[in-house]
Formats: C-alpha cells, structure tokens, sequence
C-alpha cells in the first residue's frame, strides 16, 4: 500500500548501493513496493536478480534494476552513473547503503584493510553523492534527497578493537552528512541529506567481519533482540515521506537492549 507523501516520488529513479542483501535489500524492496524505479547495485547481482524477479512476481508497482558495479573502483561507479543518465535521464534518490568491514585493528591492522573500509565506507559514499547531486542539478531537479545509511558506531567508538578502523570511517560518514547538508544549503538547493544511523542490525555483518571465527559471528545476534534490515528500510520510507520543507538530519536507532 502506498503511503502518505510517497506519491511524489512514484515512477521516479532511486540508486540503493550495497542493495545484494541485508539493509539494502530490504531498501529496494520497500521503495518497489511504493512504485519507484530502483537502481540496485553490488559486485555481484545475483541476488538482486532473484529479488527483482520477486518483487515482479507479487506485482509491486516499481521496477527493481540490477547493476553489477565495484565501489572500490571510481570508473566503475562514474560508468554505473553514465548508464543510468543514458537510459533513465538520472537519479533523483541515492541511498549510500554499501559498507564494509574488516577486522584490522589500530596497533596491528593490515593498511590493505584499511583502505578496503575508507575506499568504501567514505570515498564510494562520496563519489556517489557527488555524481547525484550533479545529476540532479543537470535536470533541475530540486526535490531529490540523499539518505546515508550510517552506524552507531559513527557516533560512539565501540570497546572493540576489532571495530575501531571500522568506527572511523563511519564517523567520517556522520561530518560528510552535515557538511553536506550546508553545501546543499550554500548552493540555494531544496536537495535534502539525511544521515540514518542504526545500531545492532541482524544481516551478515558480523560473518564478513568475523570471517575466521563464526561462532563470535553468531554469537553477535544472539545476545540480545536485533533491529531487522525492515527496520531500517522502514526509517528510509519516513525520511522520503516527510514533506519537502521538513529537513530531517539524522536518525539514530537501536535495539531496546542494546546498551552502547
């Protein structure tokens, strides 16, 4: 069912990176089922190949669009833009979802992993900003939004060192939102940024992060009742209802037992 102040956004073009799984998945699905045509993209689209097959099947108005693009790789995200201005005159919402983590502490961290994290979590997020607010300055369009699936950890450093690198890189995400946003305003644009930031979110986070030891993986969800990526795509359908003179800066969620 389409919801309140969401008819504005029907048939026009959202790009959701990291949109393979968890909360980006759970994004594209959402914005789907509120009419929109969806930009989903990952390294590998399988998966968003079988959830737009779904979203088909169950007769959800919008259009969810796979497109295989590395975000490590900066020809690859400006040919991803290309593409979509080619063949749907561009993008109108982006939704930097994509994330990544390594275990690769402070004092004895590879910097290989390092820059995997700060290639992704700052510079794709920014390249892609960047390459939509441009979009929606070429076509005049001064109603479009730019969502920041952020973290907790971008605003509190976790007593985990395995999360530190990780956490600096999401608090970088948190100043890029708000400079953003005065960059918005210094430019006399209605464009709006919002920085959504969730807390435990049951996905395989914690897998790809723990990659050697999944039992510390698992072991992460079990303790206490998670959010769910629903939840957080739930958060993405307020922010783009809300009405275009509501400036909704940042969001911060977690679960109820969750303590840090």
């Amino acid at each position: 069912m389409a919801r309140a102040g969401m008819e504005r956004w029907r048939d026009r073009l959202a790009l959701v990176t990291g949109a393979s799984g968890g909360i980006g998945a759970a994004v594209a699905r959402a914005l789907v089922q509120q009419g929109l045509k969806v930009v989903g993209c990952a390294r590998t689209v399988g998966n968003i190949e079988e959830l737009a097959a779904e979203c088909k099947s169950a007769g959800y108005p919008g259009t969810l669009i796979p497109y295989r693009c590395d975000l490590s790789n900066e020809e690859d995200i400006l040919s991803m833009f290309s593409a979509v201005r080619s063949q749907h005159s561009g993008v109108d919402i982006c939704i930097n979802n994509a994330g990544m983590a390594r275990p690769d502490t402070l004092l004895s961290g590879s910097t290989s992993g390092w820059k995997d994290m700060f290639n992704v979590n700052v510079l794709a997020l920014s390249i892609c900003t960047r390459e939509a607010y441009q979009s929606m300055k070429e076509r005049n369009v001064d109603d479009g939004h730019i969502i920041n699936i952020n973290s907790m950890c971008g605003h509190r450093v976790p007593p985990q060192s395995v999360i530190h690198f990780y956490s600096a890189t999401k608090y970088a995400v948190t100043a890029l939102t708000e400079g953003l946003r005065q960059e918005l305003l210094e430019a006399q644009t209605h464009i709006r940024a919002t920085c959504i930031s969730p807390g435990l979110v049951e996905t395989r986070f914690a897998f790809k992060l723990h990659d050697k030891d999944p039992e510390t993986a698992a072991a992460t969800y079990e303790d206490i009742k998670c959010l769910k990526p629903e939840d957080v795509a739930e958060a993405v359908i307020y922010v783009l209802s809300t009405p275009p003179h509501v400036q909704v800066g940042d969001i911060q969620m977690r679960p109820t037992e969750q303590v840090t």
